[in-house]
């Protein structure tokens, strides 16, 4: 498990959200959160990029996204990392990960 950092990512609302960017393998505690499946790759010396591969939200980080159903769209789009934005509330939840989806229509939630 290796914790990156942190990033922003905006919704088409215009609000910004922070996230902890961890390793796509890591093992999260059973919270609620919002959470940005990407590819994390150097982009100059110290700095990385994010190409944005899914967003979705759970009530139980622990099950998702290592066991999620798009599993082999986020292989085929060399996921490696998983930023995460814990959010208690469910609509809260639900609110953020749509508005990120509609500003950024990452290809594994068009399927």
């Amino acid at each position: 498990m290796a914790k990156y950092g942190t990033i922003e990512f905006a919704g088409a609302s215009g609000a910004s959200y922070m996230f902890t960017a961890y390793s796509r393998d890591t093992n999260f505690n059973a919270v609620g959160a919002v959470y940005f499946v990407t590819k994390r790759s150097p982009n100059g010396p110290g700095r990385f990029s994010h190409a944005e591969i899914y967003v979705g939200e759970t009530g139980d980080l622990s099950d998702r996204p290592l066991n999620h159903h798009r599993k082999d769209c986020f292989d085929r789009n060399g996921a490696n990392c998983v930023c995460v934005l814990t959010e208690s509330d469910r609509n809260r939840r639900l609110y953020i990960e749509a508005d990120i989806r509609q500003k950024h229509e990452p290809p594994c939630n068009r399927q």
